[in-house]
């Protein structure tokens, strides 16, 4: 696994080439790509053009560009708009899309949502493995997100884990984040019972100090082994267990950090993820 930067996680935009940039002033090993720009770059620029400007940095992942969660039209749109962004995805080799499932729905009872789901998730599925493409799916797990809707969803690993079995593709696994596995109630038993293929993707956090599990905020974290509460170093750990070999990208949703300049931010990231590595040993 390698240390993964995308700057949306830390709640800030750049472009390709201020994401570089900050990637290695940060320390990071690999960074997410918008796959829309990259298309776009390469209307003025060859493959190995974007390939040299991103030096020795690996490439982590992408998000899917697909809204699977609204109308039936707006679905189709985006998904005809698909087969493109994986060409380009392939072209430059970054092989794994990742979205999230919304925990919750106040229109459709559990069993419908799980269709829909599976129905729209299939064919995404289906295409992305055409051109090589892995398709990461995480589950939103804390239980105030779900207070005061009608109809709870998935919001758990072995929920996440049957809807990519119901989509049946080989192409589709977790994207495992370390706040909703412990908002979950998550166990690193659960963890090492996985097969590293089942992972596409990772992000690591930490959760702040005095609350209790159940009355954690999904948009009130911090970094990565900053309080530990989160046992980030043994969740990690269970991941190198089972030989997970992708990107870990640190994604606080912290106000804090959000508030400083944008390379002060990335450099107080890149120094958190960098001590849990040497916690690690690696």
């Amino acid at each position: 696994m390698f240390k993964n930067f995308n700057p949306n996680a830390l709640g800030f935009h750049a472009s390709f080439h201020e994401t570089i940039d900050l990637a290695n002033l940060g320390g990071f090993e690999g960074i997410d790509l918008n796959i829309p720009e990259i298309m776009d770059l390469l209307k003025r620029s060859s493959v190995s053009d974007i390939k040299n400007l991103l030096g020795e940095l690996r490439l982590g992942g992408w998000a899917l560009p697909v809204d699977f969660r609204g109308s039936e039209e707006k679905y189709e749109r985006d998904l005809k708009s698909l087969p493109a962004l994986a060409e380009t995805a392939d072209k430059i080799g970054c092989y794994r899309a990742f979205t999230w499932i919304t925990p919750f729905s106040d229109n459709l009872p559990f069993e419908e949502n799980f269709e829909l789901h599976v129905r729209r998730l299939k064919r995404v599925a289906e295409i992305l493995e055409d051109y090589g493409c892995l398709l990461g799916l995480e589950f939103v797990a804390p239980k105030t997100l779900r207070t005061g809707h009608k109809y709870e969803f998935i919001c758990t690993m072995d929920g996440a884990l049957s809807l990519c079995n119901a989509i049946g593709t080989e192409n589709v696994g977790l994207l495992l984040d370390s706040w909703h596995w412990y908002t979950s109630h998550g166990t690193l038993e659960q963890i090492r019972g996985l097969k590293g293929g089942q992972i596409v993707y990772v992000h690591i956090n930490d959760a702040p100090q005095g609350i209790p599990i159940d009355e954690q905020r999904d948009n009130v974290r911090r970094l990565p082994g900053e309080t530990g509460v989160i046992d980030i170093v043994g969740f990690l750990r269970a991941l190198m267990e089972i030989r997970y070999d992708g990107p870990v990208t640190p994604e606080p949703f912290d106000e804090r950090l959000r508030s400083l300049p944008i390379r002060e931010a990335v450099k107080k990231s890149g120094e958190a993820v960098n001590k849990v590595w040497s916690l690690l040993g690696l």
